[in-house]
């Protein structure tokens, strides 16, 4: 076990007295509820001519941002406004005889400092994303690197919120719009004076997915402290379901403050037409008034995570699911009619099986 998270037991957004509630379609094994959403992709790209069409949703990402895409490039196609809102990183190629060195280094020119965030530029759903609190963390994480691959190290943000921002802008339309705000709640425990960490993980049917696959995630609390009644011990640095996350939805809180704030961030990073911007934020209010940072952007393989909130039944988790796969469809199909081809098959696969294969190589998220 490593240190608990700093800032563990900051409450300033606490989740809802339904926390530990499971939604439908998270009890549904992750294969079998992607069958009617390949369905229906396989029956859009029958009727479009092509089943990759969405790679030619962003010309300027590779394939579209549907897998394979790396998290710098979109830092890199970034104007200087889009630029200011994001957390300050570095990239490091874990190569050579001594590659701590070189990340102090990189570290040093990017005027980061302890802690920060360490994540493989070519990632998906959190996997290898660790919190580094000093040299020596450093040095275990980049140990498990693969070697001849890309990481970045990213200014540690302390906000207590996050949120994934859904932006689409049809090419013919002269502004977007969000097509859907995901709350991310991480995995915690409660307090009640008594029980341990472990023995509260253990009552809460959600909160157990934080201690599977010790391989993929090491957890960050201590199991036998006993926390006092109503203080919160957060046990992930990440605030995936698949280590006890709970998903809201928050559309409600699409303002035109907070609209206008993406739009301005999408129409900085040339030809960028649907994503989610994965960001930081200090209070609801704050996030509604379009103040946040960026941790990271993901393009046309996004999901419409939001849709996973537990209050949805599994109809209407498709019906959402599904309105996202034909926006981003009709949208790739105005790209191409503008002379963007999408990828190839064989091209997609590719990017698909690296990607695979460096998951699974990946030291252990926190």
């Amino acid at each position: 076990m490593t240190a608990p998270v700093a800032g563990a037991r900051a409450a300033a957004l606490t989740p809802p007295s339904d926390a530990r509630a499971i939604g439908t379609m998270e009890r549904i094994p992750k294969w079998l509820n992607l069958v009617p959403m390949v369905l229906q992709w396989c029956w859009l790209g029958l009727r479009h001519g092509s089943l990759t069409l969405p790679s030619a949703a962003n010309p300027r990402i590779t394939a579209g941002g549907l897998v394979g895409d790396t998290k710098s490039e979109y830092f890199a196609g970034m104007g200087p406004h889009a630029r200011a809102r994001v957390a300050s990183y570095a990239l490091l190629r874990v190569d050579g005889a001594d590659v701590l060195a070189a990340a102090l280094s990189a570290l040093r020119a990017a005027s980061l400092a302890f802690p920060v965030v360490a994540k493989p530029d070519l990632g998906w759903c959190g996997f290898g994303v660790r919190r580094i609190d000093d040299a020596l963390d450093l040095a275990d994480y980049l140990a498990r690197y693969p070697r001849g691959e890309t990481l970045m190290l990213q200014r540690y943000l302390d906000q207590p919120g996050e949120a994934g921002l859904f932006y689409v802008r049809h090419p013919d339309q002269p502004r977007g719009r969000l097509l859907g705000i995901l709350l991310r709640h991480y995995p915690q425990v409660i307090g009640d004076g008594v029980r341990s960490v472990a023995q509260l993980v253990a009552a809460d049917p959600r909160l157990q997915r934080a201690v599977q696959h010790p391989h993929e995630h090491q957890c960050r609390y201590d199991p036998d402290e006993v926390p006092a009644s109503g203080d919160s011990v957060r046990l992930s640095l990440i605030g995936s379901t698949r280590v006890g996350g709970r998903y809201e939805d928050g559309s409600a809180s699409a303002t035109e403050e907070l609209t206008a704030a993406v739009e301005a961030i999408a129409r900085d990073m040339p030809q960028f037409h649907i994503g989610r911007f994965d960001v930081r934020y200090r209070s609801l209010a704050e996030l509604r008034a379009g103040r946040f940072t960026i941790m990271e952007v993901n393009g046309a393989g996004s999901e419409a995570v939001h849709a996973w909130d537990p209050k949805y039944s599994v109809a209407q988790v498709y019906r959402m699911v599904f309105a996202k796969q034909r926006e981003l469809f009709a949208l790739s199909a105005a790209m191409r009619a503008r002379g963007h081809r999408p990828i190839g098959m064989l091209a997609l696969a590719r990017h698909h099986l690296r990607q695979q294969r460096l998951i699974r190589r990946y030291p252990p998220s926190n």
